[in-house]
């Protein structure tokens, strides 16, 4: 009496009788999946240290400071109240989109870049699903600002809040690439030592808590050169009535690419060690 073989775990066979090899192909998108994605995202909207920091903070600041603020208007007629709002909607909007990508240090602490290299998943699609995290969590911030604002009394044109908003989110892809680009760099342990610090300093000096026309000569200078001041620029610019400028377009895209390629560059590096 003999006995058959059993079949490998990795070789299967037909109806014809031939061996069928198992499927290998690379996943579409370079091993991105929305199912991944959407367990990063709930994840991070988890975090309840997260979202006090970046959701509640800021509009407790704008309570402080915005409030006094009450019944005075800028040069144009529209209320300083909306000028404060949106300088915090920047600022949340850093603030929360630095900390989601910031996340990456944790990670790394943990061996999970490195476990990466036996994935289907490529470094442009894991990075392509930081950044989808990081702006969600910046938009949820802007919304949050904005509806704290609303309530406190705030009243401007509908086309202020769309236009305030949007640029105020979409600049926050700078401090999404500087959030990954500060997690490949330092340890884990120290990522959000790091953090904050760096942004509150940005904020101040980069015309989010001060107005740049009230700071020294030298500093208002050195000011519209930090990654805050374009930011700052293009999402007030509606509620001011100011022209936008191509300064602080440049400004922007400027230090996107710079944290950016600098975020891509560290994590090659991190995965490619042994």
């Amino acid at each position: 009496m003999t006995t058959q073989p059993a079949t490998s775990a990795a070789t299967r066979t037909n109806r014809n009788g031939r061996s069928k090899q198992p499927d290998r192909r690379l996943p579409a998108q370079r091993g991105f999946a929305p199912g991944v994605l959407g367990i990063e995202l709930r994840r991070v909207l988890r975090n309840r240290r997260t979202l006090a920091f970046t959701l509640i903070m800021p509009g407790v600041f704008f309570l402080i400071f915005g409030l006094p603020q009450r019944g005075q208007t800028l040069d144009n007629g529209r209320p300083v109240m909306a000028y404060v709002m949106i300088s915090l909607a920047v600022y949340a909007a850093m603030v929360a989109t630095t900390s989601a990508g910031g996340a990456v240090a944790t990670e790394r602490a943990l061996g999970w870049s490195r476990q990466l290299r036996l994935t289907p998943l490529r470094p442009t699609a894991y990075v392509a699903m930081k950044l989808i995290t990081a702006m969600t969590l910046g938009l949820l911030a802007v919304v949050v600002e904005f509806l704290v604002g609303a309530a406190a009394g705030v009243r401007v044109p509908a086309h202020v809040w769309l236009l305030a908003g949007l640029a105020a989110w979409v600049g926050s892809l700078v401090f999404a690439a500087f959030g990954l680009f500060i997690g490949y760099l330092v340890p884990a342990e120290n990522v959000m030592q790091f953090i904050g610090p760096i942004l509150a300093l940005l904020a101040m000096f980069g015309g989010l808590f001060v107005p740049v026309e009230v700071l020294p000569h030298v500093l208002g200078q050195v000011a519209k050169f930090t990654p805050v001041y374009g930011m700052g620029e293009l999402s007030r610019a509606p509620l001011t009535g100011a022209d936008v400028s191509l300064a602080g377009v440049a400004n922007m895209v400027f230090w996107t690419l710079v944290f950016g390629v600098g975020a891509a560059r560290l994590f090659r590096r991190d995965t490619a060690r042994v």
